[in-house]
């Protein structure tokens, strides 16, 4: 018993305590704007956050509130008073979740700050669209909507110029809701911040290419936070330096995230918050470590299309191009990429049903990757909030049975 606490302790990050108390400086300081004189916004997860730090309004992420929900044990009994209030059981978890709470100031922080304004970008999905525009509508405050068009392949330069048209009227919006003018002259600070966190995130990530790894995708869901929600603050960039040197810590260390690792796997989706620890101990039980995932890598994809010198205007194709707004071949290159570079055994496809965008292309994508890198996949059914839909002993005979197919080969 006491090897294993032993073992769990030498295991454990010390940047995990820190990254609480970050995390609950910020919902303090959120909670508290009426107060300060601060402004709050409700922002969409791929929403441009920069333009908002520069005009000292206080994002907030509905989205991140719907993964805290997951993972507290909410999701089903606040999807469940949504459903009674008239929505589809076929919606988003976090959409449903989040409605909710509104009106209960429900869930595991007794509810949101009130938002001055919403900033909905629907690069990530449509639903946030009316999901956004429902909340405008109950806490009767102005909405921006940031329209990108879908990118198959590349960016044309009438889309660069129609999303770069939308950064001036977003900045004007901002302007006239907080009554100051923007800050260009701080608007180069905070896009180099926000550069480097970005950068620094990518080298956290980068490390699980080490074998064994130091970190796994667990851990990079739960050090995600601060890339999503405070970007291009000097916060973002303290914490991820502290944490890459302590990750490098491990691999000097051998302190690795799975003790026996045999197994090396891909994760594609969100994460299935409120399982995150049954999954890890699941495939840990196999030898089998998630190296790396879709999701958190997402946050810093889009580095490559951003121009430190002129950010405001590169913004247009890096907020335009993310992820989840491209094809489903230009998905695959980018997993075909990841199974190299993490040398992975298997690729896990979590089939999301709250995520439309995420999961159509999946099983394109599946047949894909066993036809050009011959390495078995497995899907995994459910939400990513709502726990009605997830059944465990399905899911561990699925994973049983993947792990004999990968262990055979």
């Amino acid at each position: 018993m006491d090897q294993t606490k032993d073992d769990k302790k030498k295991r454990s990050f010390r940047s995990a305590k820190r990254m609480r108390e970050i995390m609950t400086e910020y919902y303090i300081e959120a909670k508290s704007a009426a107060i300060s004189g601060k402004k709050v916004a409700w922002i969409t997860s791929g929403g441009p956050v920069e333009p908002l730090i520069v005009m000292d309004v206080i994002p907030v992420y509905p989205e991140n509130y719907g993964a805290m929900i997951g993972a507290s044990h909410m999701g089903g009994d606040l999807c469940a008073k949504a459903e009674a209030m008239g929505y589809s059981t076929d919606l988003c978890s976090y959409a449903r979740a989040d409605i909710a709470c509104a009106p209960i100031d429900g869930g595991p922080i007794g509810g949101l700050p009130k938002p001055d304004m919403l900033v909905c970008c629907n690069n990530i999905c449509g639903t946030v669209m009316k999901w956004y525009e429902v909340h405008a509508r109950y806490f009767n405050v102005p909405l921006f909507i940031f329209d990108t068009p879908f990118c198959h392949t590349g960016f044309a330069p009438e889309a660069r110029q129609y999303v770069r048209n939308q950064l001036n009227e977003y900045i004007e919006f901002l302007e006239g809701v907080c009554g100051k003018k923007f800050d260009y002259d701080r608007s180069i600070e905070v896009g180099k911040l926000s550069m480097e966190g970005q950068r620094l995130w990518a080298k956290v990530l980068d490390t699980a290419a080490h074998r064994p790894a130091p970190m796994s995708a667990f851990d990079a869901f739960f050090f995600l936070a601060l890339i999503v929600t405070l970007r291009g603050t000097k916060t973002v960039v303290d914490f991820y330096t502290e944490l890459l040197e302590e990750v490098k810590e491990r691999v000097k260390n051998g302190i690795s995230a799975v003790e026996n690792e045999k197994y090396r796997l891909l994760w594609d989706n969100l994460p299935v918050w409120y399982r995150l620890k049954w999954l890890s101990d699941k495939f840990a039980s196999h030898d089998a470590c998630l190296v790396a995932d879709t999701y958190t890598t997402a946050w810093c994809g889009s580095m490559k299309y951003i121009d430190e010198n002129n950010f405001i205007d590169s913004m247009a194709e890096a907020y335009t191009r993310i992820y989840l707004n491209i094809g489903v071949d230009e998905m695959a290159k980018t997993i075909f990429e990841m199974i190299d570079k993490y040398d992975v055994d298997g690729l896990v496809m979590h089939s999301n049903r709250s995520c439309k965008p995420y999961s159509f292309g999946q099983y394109d994508i599946q047949r894909m990757v066993q036809e050009k890198k011959g390495i078995p996949c497995m899907m995994l059914e459910s939400h990513m909030t709502d726990e009605r839909s997830f059944s465990e002993s399905q899911t561990a005979t699925r994973i049983d049975a993947f792990m004999e197919v990968i262990k055979s080969r």
